[in-house]
């Protein structure tokens, strides 16, 4: 096989940290990305996890204190608490798996690239990845001829459908948080393992 699987939350800080690093990895090993962003919101309660506004406050100081530290490890800039964290997901989901859909149509632009610039917006930035003018700048970095067309994609029934399939097709999986990536049917949880998946791809590669 010649994917990784990568299911995230398009708002998950974790996810944010280990961007840049799984771009690199599937670069360097000639592995292309499949992205499937999840809702976290679907995907948690069916294996007894809760959100993150949903935990103790202790457990929510310690995961920031925590991305802090991971971020600082791996050189990544990050806010601790950026004040557009929670909020709609619908629109920087489904820009991503739109943004997907016109690369195999053969159409210019980076998904990889659109995937981190989002996740950078809000961690780095502490943009509003759910603004249309917000996401349409960050489309056009990209590479994507037309961000109000691909915005325009996003929110179609068909790209939210798909959306809440990731969703289903994780939960059978077995993904258990975000992010998660698969190599060859192999599931590792978290940017911590992505030495693993390291290995991983370089085992395939004999």
């Amino acid at each position: 096989m010649s994917t990784i699987d990568y299911y995230y939350s398009t708002r998950s800080n974790f996810t944010y940290i280990g961007a840049a690093r799984l771009n690199a990895l599937a670069q360097r090993y000639g592995r292309t990305i499949v992205h499937r962003p999840i809702l976290l919101s679907k995907t948690m309660p069916p294996i007894g996890g809760m959100q993150f506004g949903e935990r103790p406050t202790m457990l929510r100081h310690y995961a920031m204190v925590d991305a802090l530290r991971c971020a600082a490890a791996h050189g990544v800039e990050i806010q601790r608490e950026p004040i557009h964290h929670m909020g709609p997901v619908e629109l920087p989901s489904g820009i991503v798996i739109a943004g997907q859909r016109a690369v195999r149509r053969g159409e210019a632009g980076d998904v990889d690239r659109l995937s981190l610039l989002v996740l950078e917006a809000l961690w780095r930035f502490d943009r509003d990845i759910a603004d249309e003018d917000v996401v349409a700048d960050l489309v056009g970095q990209a590479g994507y001829g037309d961000p109000r067309a691909l915005i325009e994609e996003a929110m179609t029934a068909s790209v939210q459908a798909e959306l809440e399939r990731n969703c289903g097709e994780a939960i059978m999986r077995g993904v258990i948080g975000a992010p998660t990536y698969f190599v060859d049917d192999e599931n590792f949880y978290g940017q911590d393992r992505l030495d693993y998946v390291e290995r991983a791809l370089a085992k395939a590669a004999g």
